[in-house]
């Protein structure tokens, strides 16, 4: 699993944490923005970087940290295609990926502890999205990110989804 990593100066603590976390999960992983903590950064740049690689296929999903997480998830959710939520717990971990199929997530250095946040990044790997009725929802979210009102589509214009894919073995 390729995943891009990405933090602005105050997640720098975490991206250096869940690097060394996900290798060890045998994840590769594609660290983004600045390389260290001593200088202030935009948020935005990284967000965009990160959610890019995502939309554009060149990793299978990213994780974004900045101090709250608020300023990543929206950067991130401006670029066509990324469903990036912010979470603070593992339920809302594994909720964002089965019904929302998220594919960057959003943590907050500042708020959580590093037991915390590693309990939420992997059960956020282990998740899989259900499909469903959520892949309607989905793809009403796509609706958005290209201006048409998502009410105009009905069930008949959501493909059935695939059948739920086995659980993920990750170290």
């Amino acid at each position: 699993m390729k995943i891009a990593l990405g933090a602005d100066h105050r997640g720098m603590e975490v991206r250096t944490y869940l690097a060394d976390m996900l290798a060890q999960m045998g994840c590769e992983v594609v660290a983004m923005g600045q390389g260290s903590d001593a200088r202030s950064c935009d948020y935005p740049d990284v967000a965009f970087a990160v959610a890019t690689a995502v939309s554009t296929g060149q990793v299978g999903s990213g994780i974004l940290i900045c101090g709250t997480g608020i300023g990543m998830s929206i950067a991130a959710n401006k670029v066509a295609g990324v469903r990036a939520a912010l979470v603070h717990d593992e339920i809302g971990a594994d909720m964002s990926r089965r019904h929302n199929d998220a594919n960057v997530l959003c943590l907050p250095a500042d708020l959580l502890g590093l037991r915390i946040i590693d309990r939420i990044v992997k059960t956020w790997l282990k998740a899989d999205f259900e499909g469903g009725r959520h892949a309607r929802r989905v793809q009403k979210i796509g609706a958005i990110e290209q201006g048409t009102d998502p009410t105009r589509l009905g069930d008949q214009d959501v493909p059935p989804s695939p059948p739920a894919p086995a659980a993920k073995q990750l170290n």
